[in-house]
């Protein structure tokens, strides 16, 4: 029912947002405040299982096992509006939709994910429809990326890791080792030249996980980089221009035959301007200010956020949204019940790392190092790591936590450690 003109729905929770946080939040909230009472305000038609966009490029998934409706996706009891979020006015609880109508609530939940930046880097957007430069990062651009890695004959190959933030660090890093096994095992291994660029100071930030793989690094005669940003690409000239950044105002470029891009990323349009308009809603970023521990706003405290949106420290990755719902709904629940906010995220993340085509790192950390699940040692590639992620992470993704159902590995961890020390 509309309710006046310009408002389109007032409801008890409203939810910015239905990929991997939103559509959790949302079944979870449905189930206990009732039908109607929840609103998922979600442009996209379709839903993807992101992480799987890794072993479609290294034609190990096909694209379409990774995709669902959004409708199917979202309990029956929820209100979903198509539509995006231009504007938030978190003082009035309110929500300013794209075609001017408003949405009403009591409580909010901020999921809008990461936006891909690929207009940062000039030139990369008409350069991803040319030969040679792709990206697994976007579900079209993955299917490119298994089709120029299939394609390539030999050269130069350079792989390229963003100077910002970014949805699961890993995986520019992964699509080089996917690359460069398939290389390898169909013959022109021996013609290809491959960098791995990236903008930190290392392979990766956990020192465990980092030496495991400078060794395959090594082993592969894989070039690494540090330090060094993409900012331009001439697809004509076949040619990507690199910052140093250790080295103010110096630049090099480097020619290129094949190009994987990880882009960079920013907080979405409508945090980006709250930000502009210097609203307390977001840091200076854009990022939505939350309590790192609780996941509430630090200004609104009727206002709460989950996943790659929020400026929590942690590694953004969909390990982390599970063990973030963990806490959120908790918390969620007792704001709305008028009780003090206990649970806390621990800093959870994960990263399995493809390093071959039937090998993964189960790279699993927090803020002061490894929090590992299983009573083995995750920084070897495994066989198992590689089927859990091929199989067992789309199960637990599409039948537990877009549902409301899994509050990440804390509960399976406890029970394999505490079964260890009896």
């Amino acid at each position: 029912m509309r309710l006046s003109r310009n408002v389109l729905a007032q409801v008890k929770l409203a939810i910015v947002g239905g990929g991997c946080g939103g559509s959790a939040i949302a079944a979870r909230f449905s189930r206990v405040l009732g039908s109607g009472q929840v609103a998922v305000i979600e442009p996209q038609k379709e839903h993807y299982y992101q992480p799987g966009f890794t072993l479609v490029a290294g034609g190990i998934m096909q694209l379409e096992s990774l995709i669902r409706e959004e409708k199917d996706v979202l309990p029956s009891r929820v209100k979903w509006i198509q539509s995006s979020v231009d504007e938030f006015n978190p003082s009035k609880n309110q929500l300013k939709l794209s075609n001017g109508e408003t949405v009403d609530y009591d409580f909010l939940v901020i999921a809008t994910g990461i936006e891909l930046r690929f207009d940062m880097i000039k030139g990369l957007p008409a350069a991803l429809d040319t030969k040679g430069v792709c990206s697994i990062y976007s579900p079209k651009y993955a299917q490119k990326t298994f089709q120029e890695i299939q394609s390539f004959k030999g050269g130069k190959a350079l792989f390229t890791f963003p100077n910002t933030p970014i949805k699961c660090a890993g995986a520019p890093q992964k699509i080089c080792y996917l690359a460069e096994d398939y290389w390898r095992k169909h013959g022109i291994r021996d013609k290809v030249d491959i960098s791995y660029n990236t903008t930190l100071a290392k392979i990766f930030g956990i020192d465990v996980y980092a030496d495991a793989l400078m060794k395959i690094i090594n082993s592969r005669g894989i070039k690494l980089n540090t330090r060094t940003n993409l900012i331009a690409v001439d697809p004509e000239r076949r040619v990507a221009t690199f910052e140093l950044l250790d080295e103010k105002g110096k630049t090099v470029e480097k020619e290129y035959d094949f190009l994987h891009v990880g882009p960079p990323c920013s907080s979405v349009e409508s945090l980006r301007k709250a930000a502009a308009n210097k609203d307390k809603l977001v840091d200076a970023n854009g990022w939505v200010d939350v309590d790192p521990k609780t996941l509430q706003s630090k200004v609104y405290k009727n206002v709460f956020a989950i996943g790659d949106c929020t400026n929590t420290p942690n590694a953004k990755t969909a390990a982390a949204i599970a063990s973030q719902f963990r806490a959120l709904k908790k918390n969620l629940s007792a704001a709305i019940n008028g009780k003090p906010l206990t649970a806390q995220y621990d800093g959870y993340a994960s990263c399995p790392l493809v390093v071959s085509s039937n090998k993964v790192i189960l790279a699993e950390f927090g803020p002061n190092g490894p929090m590992e699940t299983l009573p083995i040692n995750q920084a070897r590639p495994m066989v198992i790591s590689y089927w859990m992620k091929k199989y067992f992470m789309p199960f637990l993704y599409w039948k537990l936590l877009v549902k409301g159902y899994w509050n990440g590995p804390s509960t399976i961890r406890k029970i394999l450690h505490l079964g260890l020390t009896k």
